[in-house]
């Protein structure tokens, strides 16, 4: 019962500081009080507990190098006009009747390339939705779409946080896992395409004029030059290039970019890459603030915390009635299921995807190596459930906040196809066509 009222204080804490604007960081300073506790309670000394807390912490540090790297890349990719580049080529690829489906489409294809569904939806996304109001689109079915597009890069894309979060959580290779994901989202995303096809049939827009496009080319210097840094993400990693060496690659690339295309000065591109692009509002620039090391700073602290808690589960024991029970409902139900389900619970619970996956990941890890099951394939499920749950559930912030920079309601949450077909069809076809991966 103890444990039970740990994590009861831990969700009751981690609500209360959403619903009142408070840093998740109290929560989670509450739950490592909470659950030291607890092992104090069972007979550790608080020295055995703090021991077990730093040798989880400093396993996170790798994953935290890793976010702040990203951190920084975001925020020159900003100033160096990648950003701006790409969502105005992929504007200028939209067919008025073809509207829903290329919003999916460029969607998918910007958050690949940058790895992260906020970048995307708060730059393409909503240029895309500027141009859904003006032709008269349904904005409810054009908000699915990019939420079914930005998820597609946040899960497996070699630059996505998310992804990096997953690999290191569950001691896989990053490239391995992005290899395999794509493979498990081949049939959902033909199946989304059908959607999205039939939507814009329905939904056509009325005019294609984008204002946004004349904005951008004022305030960026629009060279295709400017893509190279993304250029470098797609090309260095099947020349077997590290991912961390093709990051300080597409670092250095994007810093010149700023520098010799967007003519900043030494300084401002420094201050981009440490606290992130910060253009004047009104201006086309402020579309693509944000980014920077800065950015990092409390998803790091959040994964530092919660690397305690790896520590004190895995020392003390503690959660090991749960995860026989866990494991006892897998051997009844299947893995992928109960792993769905736990995924789910998190995402609603914690109402963030990084806490969702690496409270996903403390559970059912033990499981799955109790029934032999690989690591891979512990990735794959992750992948598969909490990484793309986070985007259904309404009052998750991996929901909450695109959609609140779309401008759109949760009732756009239906139309996100490609996040309810991708479990959807890997709980079908996983026994036949990825067994054991």
């Amino acid at each position: 019962m103890d444990l039970v009222a740990a994590f009861v204080v831990f969700a009751g804490t981690m609500i209360a500081s959403l619903v009142c604007g408070f840093s998740m960081l109290w929560a989670l300073s509450a739950g490592f009080l909470g659950f030291m506790g607890v092992g104090v309670r069972r007979g550790f000394a608080v020295s055995e507990l703090l021991r077990m807390s730093w040798e989880g912490m400093r396993a996170s540090l790798i994953v935290i190098r890793v976010m702040l790297t990203i951190g920084v890349l975001t925020g020159l990719w900003r100033s160096a006009g990648t950003f701006a580049v790409l969502t105005a080529w992929g504007l200028q690829l939209i067919t008025p009747s073809m509207f829903v489906l290329a919003a999916f489409l460029l969607s998918c294809a910007l958050s690949y390339a940058i790895g992260t569904s906020f970048g995307a939806a708060g730059t393409l996304g909503v240029a895309l939705m500027t141009l859904a109001r003006s032709g008269g689109v349904n904005e409810l079915v054009v908000g699915g779409a990019i939420l079914s597009g930005i998820y597609f890069g946040d899960r497996a894309s070699p630059a996505s946080s998310c992804a990096n979060l997953v690999a290191a959580l569950t001691g896989t290779e990053l490239y391995d896992n992005v290899r395999l994901m794509m493979r498990t989202a081949f049939v959902p995303f033909l199946i989304a395409l059908g959607f999205y096809l039939v939507l814009s049939l329905n939904n056509p827009m009325l005019s294609a004029e984008n204002p946004a496009l004349t904005s951008m080319n004022l305030d960026f210097n629009m060279s295709p030059w400017a893509v190279l840094p993304a250029v470098l993400m797609l090309a260095l990693p099947p020349l077997k290039v590290k991912i961390f060496h093709t990051f300080l690659a597409s670092i250095a690339c994007a810093f010149l970019c700023t520098l010799l295309l967007q003519g900043q000065p030494l300084g401002e591109a420094l201050r981009c890459a440490l606290v992130g692009l910060h253009a004047p509002a009104g201006s086309a620039r402020a579309v693509f603030n944000g980014g920077g090391l800065a950015s990092m700073a409390g998803i790091c602290a959040v994964l530092a915390i919660s690397g305690t808690y790896s520590g004190i589960f895995g020392g003390t024991g503690m959660i090991g009635g749960l995860q026989a029970s866990v494991a006892g409902l897998m051997g009844r139900w299947g893995s992928y299921p109960v792993t769905f389900a736990i995924g789910t619970l998190a995402n609603a619970v914690f109402c963030t995807q990084a806490l969702g996956i690496m409270m996903t990941v403390h559970v059912v890890r033990h499981p799955y190596e109790r029934k032999g099951l690989s690591r891979s394939e512990l990735a794959q499920d992750i992948a598969n459930s909490t990484v793309v749950t986070a985007g259904l559930v309404p009052w998750c912030i991996g929901c909450s906040v695109p959609l609140a920079m779309l401008g759109v309601p949760a009732h756009a949450v239906p139309y996100a196809a490609y996040l309810w077909l991708l479990p959807l069809c890997y709980a079908f076809t996983k026994r036949r066509w990825f067994k054991g991966l």
